[in-house]
């Protein structure tokens, strides 16, 4: 296989309430497609379930997000989700409140085997 990365998009979201690190997540990978409209697939002849989209979503908290959900936002490819450390938790003054922001980096490849000629 030859893996050859064609579209990088980033994204930010946030949990402003709940501390939800899994919607702060979600709202990431949400910021970055939902920006564009690439028709990457069409473009190379491939159908939209050849996409490889490798995720990777940084959060302060990385154990509470659930990644089965964040697989969900993907309505066709091959995706895979990978949460790290990062993003940011932001202490709201005056209480024990958290706002949660989560940023994501979604890379779509595609198997491009070089052919001569």
């Amino acid at each position: 296989m030859s893996k050859k990365r064609v579209v990088t998009q980033f994204g930010m979201g946030t949990s402003i309430r709940s501390r939800n690190y899994t919607a702060a997540a979600e709202r990431a990978i949400r910021d970055a497609l939902w920006h564009n409209s690439l028709n990457v697939a069409e473009a190379f002849n491939f159908p939209r379930e050849a996409m490889l989209i490798d995720v990777d979503v940084a959060v302060q908290a990385p154990d509470q997000v659930d990644p089965s959900v964040l697989l969900k936002v993907f309505p066709y490819g091959q995706p895979t989700v990978r949460v790290v450390k990062g993003g940011l938790d932001i202490p709201k003054p005056g209480s024990d409140a958290v706002t949660v922001i989560a940023h994501a980096a979604v890379k779509v490849s595609f198997d491009m085997e070089r052919t001569n000629g």
